[in-house]
């Protein structure tokens, strides 16, 4: 697996933004010293009780009985909370918010009634002395139910389909330039298709899991966060106390891709037991827990449809998208909106439609949106062969990647390479992800020494931030990287956007670097007096100021002149003016070649090739990283990933990671990412772009085209599994004859 870099940050020599540094969090983490959330010790007397919760068996009704006589007779047991006697909490509330920003800091009620809403939703928590004993006595709860019919199918109930008010993020859930239908009617090429994309579920490798700490001062949450001003804001709603009296600790988050953005079951019944039992309470999902209760993309049904001129050009593009949402608390992934910016057409139209079910709610997960949209479209643009694209540096990524991929020698025609058994073939599509900037601030402060502390309750989630947020500072002040110590995750510090939208970088490192600047302004002023230097005559670097010609160690001059320290508060107020008069996306190409067998249908990935244009590179090693996770992600949404939902129950059946088929060593192909580094001036002050989630974009897309171009066989039902290549390669067979 290679990294090539292209372009030039504009970065000085010797300054660290746009190195290869090593993750600064490393050493901690391989070393098994960087603390989880389930692993804080508690810092009081009494140690920590453990909860563990039980779920409903039934998908929807109500509770008629529940005895927990047993469970509560149990040896360790200490509480078993159900509806009955679960402290008091606001009700939910209307399934669609007034604002988007409401989703994220609304209550979140649990054991608040006898009403069962999703098949394992919490009706009951046993709180012991361990964990074992917890789960032990929990199979001792007994719960009768009046079960009500559910629905859960999407595919045959599309025409009780309704229009949501808005989408995620607030978009419009249609969209309509020209006249459409005309357009696509007269168009001497036209493609109308439909494709299905599957119930997935985010599968983190760290739990959701809480501990929860009472004490004079309010509340303490040790839990694995994303954003920690939302999990602070729906807390303290969901427990209807000042925001000022929850403190959340984060310091390290073993994955989120989106399902820890928002308090879940683990973290308000940790909260209402610890504070019932004036004692810590730690409470982890188990694998399986999390299926239902930690959010999922939804199942949807995309129909495209796309005309075209005979020489290639797009005149006509229509993208339709059906998704499931939950009843009580509806959720609307703006699939389609990525299509009203990716392609140039006269005449265009988009659409969003929900079909209510009786599961839990759909949440934000890996690329929202453009992940199971690109993957639907990109398809489709590839059964429109011929087009020309043009969009920004779309046309750069497509161009560079064609040609170190060897698109030239692809051959357009399906199955006409073989080698043995296997059938070749190659595949691309675009990427294209919206670049957003939330608002921001840091605290950066320089003691006697000249060693730097930045505080933020930015998360790391396993992207880097530590690491980047060192370079940045580093680079601003113009000290040696082991001057500059980062902490995050702490709701104490000052206030971010957190780790979401692929906005952490620009928003967090936006803040630190001008809280940097702020600092450096006060520096000079202790150093000077109330007239300070002229901006030409001041250069930071080396660990040294230079004042108007005269060179200073940071360390003497802030002996000398602060010997208590400075510190100062920078911050980014989020999408300005310049939001309003430019389109802010990050763009890339994702190339694939796979062999597939010609008797059993089996896949084989042999390479990968992504272009990406996400502005400047902070850190081409950890960028990397992004990327090969975003193109792996890629390869299981295109050939395996998929929640099998039981719809006689409503239950999700393969809830472990065992039977939740994703890529391994295995399954990864001989991978290579380029990046074309052209800072945005326009974008945020660093000129940085989102790359996190836009690995993923397209990246599914191109496999299943290389698929097709190997075997002939177009599956428009994700995942592209085996048994659906043979019936495709059979019916192209029949179709030749």
């Amino acid at each position: 697996m290679t990294t090539k870099m292209q372009g030039n940050a504009g970065r000085g020599q010797g300054a660290p933004v746009g190195l290869p540094i090593d993750r600064v969090d490393g050493r901690l983490k391989v070393t098994g010293r960087a603390t989880y959330a389930y692993e804080q010790p508690s810092a009081g007397p009494v140690p920590p009780a453990y909860g563990y919760i039980v779920g409903a068996t039934i998908a929807r009704g109500r509770i008629v009985a529940i005895d927990t006589r047993q469970a509560r007779q149990a040896p360790g047991v200490i509480h078993v909370m159900t509806h009955r006697n679960a402290p008091a909490q606001p009700a939910f509330g209307p399934s669609v918010p007034p604002t988007p920003r409401d989703v994220f800091t609304r209550a979140r009620p649990y054991l608040a009634s006898d009403r069962v809403r999703y098949y394992d939703e919490p009706v009951a928590l046993v709180v012991a002395e361990s964990f074992e004993a917890a789960r032990a006595a929990a199979a001792l709860v007994q719960v009768r139910y009046q079960a009500e019919p559910g629905e859960f199918e999407l595919a045959p109930r599309l025409a009780e389909a309704y229009q949501p008010p808005r989408t995620n993020a607030g978009f419009a859930p249609d969209s309509a330039t020209g006249n459409f239908a005309n357009a696509f009617s007269e168009a001497p090429v036209a493609l109308d298709v439909t494709y299905a994309t599957p119930y997935q579920s985010h599968n983190p490798m760290e739990p959701h899991a809480t501990m929860a700490v009472w004490s004079d001062a309010g509340l303490t949450v040790y839990t694995g966060s994303q954003t920690l001003g939302n999990f602070q804001a729906g807390l303290a709603a969901t427990l209807r106390i000042p925001p000022e009296r929850v403190r959340i600790v984060s310091p390290f988050t073993g994955g989120g891709f989106g399902a820890k953005l928002i308090v879940h079951a683990d973290t308000v019944l940790a909260a209402l037991a610890a504070r019932e039992l004036r004692r810590p309470v730690k409470i982890a999902l188990t694998r399986q827990q999390m299926y239902a209760n930690a959010g999922h993309r939804a199942a949807m049904s995309h129909r495209v449809r796309l005309g075209a001129d005979r020489d290639g050009r797009l005149s006509a593009m229509g993208y339709e998208v059906w998704s499931a949402t939950c009843r009580f608390e509806e959720y609307c992934e703006q699939t389609a909106v990525f299509a009203r910016a990716l392609y140039a057409a006269p005449h265009r139209a988009t659409r969003h439609r929900l079909v209510p079910v009786d599961l839990n709610r759909g949440e934000w997960m890996r690329s929202p949106g453009e992940a199971p949209g690109m993957l639907a479209f990109e398809c489709a643009m590839d059964e429109l062969t011929g087009l020309p694209y043009s969009t920004r540096n779309l046309v750069d990524c497509m161009r560079t990647g064609a040609a170190r991929f060897g698109w030239q020698h692809r051959r357009a025609a399906p199955r006409s390479v073989r080698e043995g058994r296997w059938l070749v073939g190659m595949g691309m599509a675009a990427a294209i992800r919206p670049n957003y900037l939330g608002a921001a601030a840091a605290q950066v402060a320089m003691d006697s020494r000249g060693r730097v502390t930045v505080r933020l309750d930015m998360t790391d989630i396993g992207t880097g931030t530590y690491t980047i947020l060192t370079q940045i500072a580093a680079e601003s002040l113009g000290v040696p990287l082991n001057w500059v110590r980062v902490e995050l995750g702490d709701s104490r510090f000052p206030r971010t956007a957190g780790s979401g939208g692929s906005w952490g970088a620009a928003s967090a490192g936006s803040a630190v670097a001008d809280a940097c600047t702020q600092l450096k302004a006060r520096i000079v002023a202790a150093a000077k007096g109330p007239e300070q230097a002229a901006p030409a005559a001041v250069r930071f670097a080396d660990g040294a100021v230079t004042l108007g010609g005269q060179t200073q160690r940071l360390d003497d001059l802030m002996a000398r002149v602060a010997p208590g320290g400075l510190q100062a508060e920078g911050r980014v107020a989020g999408m300005g003016e310049a939001y309003k008069a430019h389109s802010h996306h990050a763009y890339g190409a994702h190339f694939a070649e796979v062999a597939v067998d010609a008797d059993t249908g089996e896949i084989r990935m042999r390479r990968m090739l992504a272009v990406i244009g996400a502005g400047r590179i902070l850190n081409p090693k950890t960028a990397r990283s992004q990327i090969l996770g975003g193109m792996t992600w890629g390869i299981g949404a295109a050939l395996m990933e998929q929640t099998l939902l039981d719809t006689r129950y409503g239950n999700f059946i393969n809830h472990d990671l065992a039977e939740y088929l994703v890529p391994v060593n295995g399954d990864v192909a001989q991978m290579e990412v380029v990046f074309l580094d052209q800072p945005d001036p326009n974008a945020n002050p660093l000129g940085i772009k989102g790359l996190g989630e836009l690995g993923v974009c397209g990246a599914g897309a191109a496999v299943a085209n290389a698929v097709y171009n190997a075997t002939g066989a177009r599956v428009r039902e994700f995942p592209v599994t085996l048994d659906k290549v043979l019936a495709g390669m059979a019916a192209a067979e029949r179709l030749a004859l």
